[in-house]
């Protein structure tokens, strides 16, 4: 285990720029929840429903707005986001344990595999030919990683990933355990004598800073590649199919699916189990709610949603059977309405009938 660092209360101000109201040296060791933390740790209260928590603290620093600063019983460091400054003092109080550089006498490396200062790779991996890793780059137990395939510096791939040939990854690329990179996209042509695959021949091109969550897939490109954006932030069970193109900074939650050749905006927010289908696009700034089904494209910025609450069970199948019945009422409003003006001379607001 790697020994936890502590820091002051200065230091720690000075890290995410807060205006300190408190002992600047007193060493804090840890995070913790406002409701139980400690003297030697810190905490934050993000939203006045925490308020409670934090006038009855024990800890021995809070992260706080301005205007909840006054409820402060402990230190407090004032910020104008206090979760986000919060993350920044929980990683620096708790750095990843790194794995010591060098080879493990298990892992399999071609012999023409590039291998950068401080390098790590775990029992078991398997680096192909031509593979070259930046400096700091950490691959876990049982990971493979293809032919020709290109790491930048610092990342880390754990336990179990696979990375297909010729792929490429930018710097400080984070990838969880079971994340299968670069698999064949799903390519087919129908024929006299049934399906017929079609080769997959792009890459997956992923830029700096992506994290890519567990049990995740990325599907190499048909001819172009797949790319994933710098900053991209993709949570565990994602798929993301043949030649799609994510924009930087874009977050997606879990269990989603991105159908191939869509396009993805930069600085969209894709809620979790959301289902795009493909060749479509999606502008900058677009923010889909979980559950939502895509099926055209967004050309605004803004959000949306498409999903259908729970509810009794008597009661769906009600709303499922009058579903079915709507384009025969449409269909009779609309002779209503024609009716009606033959009577009255005025028009009605109708839509198409076909």
């Amino acid at each position: 285990m790697v020994e936890q660092p502590s820091r002051t209360l200065g230091e720690l101000a000075e890290l995410v720029g807060a205006q300190l109201f408190g002992d600047a040296g007193r060493r804090i060791r840890s995070v913790g929840l406002l409701g139980k933390a400690t003297g030697d740790e810190i905490g934050f209260c993000a939203s006045a429903r925490y308020l409670d928590q934090l006038r009855s603290t024990g800890a021995g620093a809070a992260v706080v707005r301005e205007e909840h600063s006054q409820y402060c019983p402990t230190a407090a460091l004032v910020v104008d986001d206090p979760y986000y400054a919060y993350a920044a003092i929980a990683s620096a109080l708790h750095p990843r344990e790194r794995a010591a550089p060098g080879v493990h006498p298990s892992a399999i490396v071609a012999s023409d595999a590039i291998l950068e200062a401080g390098v790590a790779v775990g029992p078991h991996a398997v680096i192909g030919a031509g593979v070259r890793l930046g400096r700091g780059t950490e691959v876990g137990p049982g990971t493979f990683i293809g032919d020709g395939t290109r790491l930048g510096e610092d990342c880390w791939l754990a336990n179990g990933v696979s990375i297909g040939a010729d792929c490429s990854l930018g710097d400080r690329v984070m990838i969880h355990p079971g994340v299968i990179i670069g698999a064949d996209g799903f390519g087919f042509a129908p024929g006299p004598q049934g399906w017929r695959k079609v080769p997959q021949l792009g890459a997956v091109r992923i830029g700096d800073d992506v994290d890519i969550g567990a049990n995740s897939t990325i599907d190499r490109g048909a001819l172009e590649d797949t790319v994933i954006g710098p900053g991209v932030k993709i949570d565990n069970l994602v798929h993301i199919a043949h030649n799609v193109h994510i924009g930087e900074r874009t977050v997606i939650a879990g269990c989603t699916v991105v159908a191939g050749s869509t396009t993805i905006g930069s600085n969209c927010v894709i809620g979790g189990a959301s289902a795009i289908t493909g060749h479509i696009q999606i502008v900058d700034g677009a923010t889909v709610t979980g559950m939502t089904g895509v099926t055209n494209h967004i050309r605004e910025p803004g959000v949306y949603s498409s999903p259908l609450p729970a509810q009794p069970v008597r009661e769906w199948r009600r709303n499922t059977v009058r579903f079915t019945q709507l384009d025969d009422m449409f269909r009779r409003v609309i002779k209503m309405e024609r009716e009606l003006e033959a009577v009255t001379g005025k028009q009605g607001k109708r839509g198409r009938s076909d």
